[in-house]
């Protein structure tokens, strides 16, 4: 009887874990290899079976594939063998990478081809021939060393096209721990390059040995958890592995594994810098060792810029900035001993004097590589002592899909955003501190802008702004989501958005700077977080309240001219027309109720997210409306055949309801992500429009959830103006321009308590 292998009892055992567990599984899966060679009738000699790879570590998670090599003498016969222990492998589900070769093929092969080279490092005896498995490793490790060269240059390649696809570990709310820069595969490229003759600086073993044993162990619960072969570490799976590893909950997890990734970058960085130095052709390191001062004290030597041997941290306290500026403006690392003398460098005077606040401010516009130097001295203690308030938003998660990164990640990419914007501004300082202050009060207690206001209000001054400066800076905080926020959710044609705006602005300065920030923070959010349509729309606030603000009228600034003179003739052929034209779709229709719920509905059911919508009356029994939309399957607009379908839901051909909801059983599958919106909410505004009474409905994003909402209000006899519709993540944040049925705004307490009741009763219809 063919032997199996039986996994449950090792997966049910919570209190096997990370190392522990890995080797566990690996003893269970040798315990069963071996028992299927014994009952092939393998030959007394000859041929052997070995681990290689991550089975050949012992590092099995449940996930893991299995690595098999089948050694054997030239000339024996094994592939009947073979076949009798691979395939009972194959029958039970797993992975397996196998192979059937001689020593000498192994090892040609190994010559050429990177995966098998490293693999033979590894080498682990299972059964049959020691000898083989010896004489394996012993000439795998002779091959790799004589082609060292060649290998650290391909592996160095691989290395950095692999942190470009996936990724950093350490500050990405949803980690790659395999793959992601400062995850397991590091790890293993650092032992592979220490075995060809690049070690580790003191102290560096015990450092990864610790963070990859959190890395592993993370990963061996969300193979449990998941099931599956997937190691990334998805938001809505953070709980569940946090609990399983005995952590109170997952944002200390996340900060603990944030903590042990950026440690696995810092030795590998290095340790990867000095194999790139020593590729490096006898000319250029020539070139590189020749000495470059590059400012007081500071110099640039063999491509590290280090400290010049009569500077004196001790006695001067701006040399930890003016080293992070030179490497910032160099792209290059700090030595490992410059960052070592430098622990002792005296604090900055406070308040700052103006040689301090800038070279802090030149750090930041020296655009990308001051995220990596801000990164290098916060790894070796050295940030906080310049910003003490970064203690509380190091390595801390955001727990929202809308975000890639953790906060402090998160403020350096925008002020490194920043620098490439300050031609926008006439204060480029104001821009880079201001952009990278924006959410420092995010991780205490209360409202991270609130928060954030009172600790500009320390802050600024501590750097030396004056009480003006520090005004604008504060300001920045109060309103770093004002433009975006208002951009995507109000009515840029309605007078009272753009009063609103103006007002709570101020001044063009304040106005250009938040612009500024505007973009840098939402594209150091996340793809998702910007793009054309909110471009524009930004762009477009940002124009009609300079307008304003430079002494223009409102009335001027929101003229949309919308319905242009084009429209109006099309209204004035009183009859249907519907037109679609690149990401625009026109409806003229005579009017009636539930319009636009119908065409919300049939944009849906095609695969179309409504962005923004406008519509209006000319008082004669016609409407029009006006869709932006943006297909959910990046692909050009098949209007012709959305246009037959719109004729057919206006005309009450379509089961609109059954059809939506057949869909959602089919295509969609939420997922279930914590810090979004967990529970439909409705906010009424009836003071910003002076003709509409605006409602923010805030739900789960699900298909068909804005026909649901559009044919609520219909039902209650209310026109919708206008709409914006936004998506973040799988949260949709919507809101509509309402009038009632006489064309007035909703001022009754308990017509819109109603309003609010249909709303929430339509949404939770849709979530789920």
């Amino acid at each position: 009887m063919t032997p199996q292998l039986d996994r449950r009892a090792l997966l049910d055992n919570v209190s096997v874990r990370g190392f522990v567990f890995c080797r566990a599984l690996a003893a269970l899966v040798d315990e069963w290899i071996i028992e299927l060679w014994n009952a092939s009738g393998p030959p007394s000699k000859g041929a052997a079976l070995v681990a290689v790879g991550g089975y050949g570590r012992a590092e099995l998670s449940p996930g893991s594939d299995i690595d098999v090599y089948l050694i054997h003498d030239s000339g024996l016969d094994v592939a009947e063998l073979a076949e009798r222990i691979w395939y009972p492998i194959w029958d039970q589900g797993i992975k397996l990478g196998h192979a059937v070769r001689t020593v000498k093929e192994t090892i040609a092969l190994a010559s050429d081809d990177l995966d098998t080279a490293t693999a033979v490092l590894s080498v682990r005896f299972l059964a049959g021939d020691e000898s083989l498995a010896r004489e394996l490793s012993e000439k795998g490790l002779a091959a790799w060393q004589k082609r060292s060269k060649r290998w650290l240059a391909e592996l160095d390649e691989r290395i950095i096209e692999r942190h470009r696809q996936a990724g950093e570990v350490a500050f990405l709310l949803e980690p790659d721990l395999k793959d992601g820069r400062g995850g397991m595969r590091d790890v293993h490229g650092i032992r592979w390059a220490e075995l060809a003759g690049t070690p580790l600086l003191p102290g560096d073993d015990d450092a990864i040995r610790d963070a990859y044993e959190l890395v592993l162990s993370a990963r061996v619960e969300l193979h449990r958890r998941t099931g599956r072969h997937s190691d990334t570490l998805l938001l809505e799976e953070q709980d569940a592995v946090a609990e399983a590893l005995g952590f109170p909950d997952s944002d200390v997890l996340m900060a603990e594994l944030s903590a042990a990734a950026r440690t696995i970058a810092w030795v590998s960085d290095e340790l990867w810098a000095r194999v790139e130095l020593a590729l490096e052709p006898p000319s250029r390191l020539r070139r590189l060792a020749r000495n470059k001062e590059l400012a007081a004290g500071v110099l640039l030597e063999d491509g590290a810029v280090t400290l010049a041997p009569g500077a004196d941290p001790s006695s001067d306290p701006f040399l930890v900035l003016r080293v992070a500026v030179a490497a910032a403006q160099a792209d290059a690392r700090i030595d490992r001993a410059t960052l070592g003398r430098l622990t002792n460098a005296a604090p900055i005077p406070q308040p700052w004097p103006d040689e301090a606040r800038r070279l802090f401010v030149e750090l930041f516009l020296a655009g990308r590589p001051a995220v990596e130097v801000v990164e290098t001295l916060d790894q070796k203690g050295l940030w906080e002592p310049i910003l003490p308030e970064w203690a509380v938003i190091r390595c801390r998660p955001q727990r929202n899909a809308y975000h890639r990164f953790t906060v402090d990640r998160h403020l350096c990419e925008a002020a490194a955003n920043a620098a490439a914007l300050v031609d926008r501004v006439d204060r480029p300082d104001l821009l880079v501190v201001g952009t990278l202050l924006h959410d420092i009060g995010k991780g205490r207690p209360g409202d991270h802008t609130d928060v954030g206001i009172e600790l500009v209000a320390e802050i600024a001054p501590r750097m030396g702004f004056d009480a003006e400066d520090t005004i604008a800076l504060q300001q920045m905080v109060r309103h770093h989501l004002l433009l975006p926020d208002v951009a995507t959710r109000r009515d840029l044609s309605d007078d009272g958005t753009i009063a609103h705006v103006a007002e709570a602005v101020g001044d063009l300065r304040c106005l250009r700077l938040l612009d500024a920030l505007t973009e840098a923070d939402s594209l150091a959010t996340g793809p998702a977080a910007w793009g054309n349509w909110k471009e524009e729309l930004v762009g477009v606030l940002v124009d009609r309240v300079a307008h304003v603000l430079a002494g223009g009228s409102v009335a001027d600034a929101t003229d949309s001219g919308f319905p242009s003179p084009y429209q109006r003739d099309l209204l004035a052929q009183r009859r249907r027309i519907l037109e679609g034209v690149e990401d625009q779709l026109v409806v003229v229709s005579p009017d009636r109720p539930g319009l636009f719920a119908r065409v919300a509905g049939v944009l849906s059911l095609n695969g179309l997210t409504v962005l923004e919508a406008a519509a209006h009356s000319d008082g004669t029994g016609m409407a029009l409306e006006q869709f932006r939309v943006q297909s959910n399957f990046d692909s050009e607009i098949n209007w012709d055949h959305v246009i037959r379908e719109l004729e057919k839901g206006l005309d009450g051909r379509l089961a609109l309801e059954a059809r939506l909801a057949e869909r959602r059983r089919t295509y969609y599958r939420p997922r279930r992500l914590p810090g979004l919106v967990k529970h439909p909410e409705v906010i009424i505004d009836n003071v910003l429009s002076r003709e509409a009474t605006v409602f923010e409905v805030r739900a789960p994003d699900s298909m068909g959830v804005l026909w649901r909402i559009t044919r609520a209000f219909h039902d209650l006899d209310l026109d919708i103006t206008s709409a914006k519709i936004q998506t973040l993540g799988p949260a949709a944040v919507d809101s509509f321009y309402v009038r009632d049925s006489s064309g007035e705004k909703i001022t009754d307490q308990a017509y819109l308590d109603e309003i609010k009741r249909a709303l929430l009763f339509a949404i939770e219809g849709t979530a789920g």
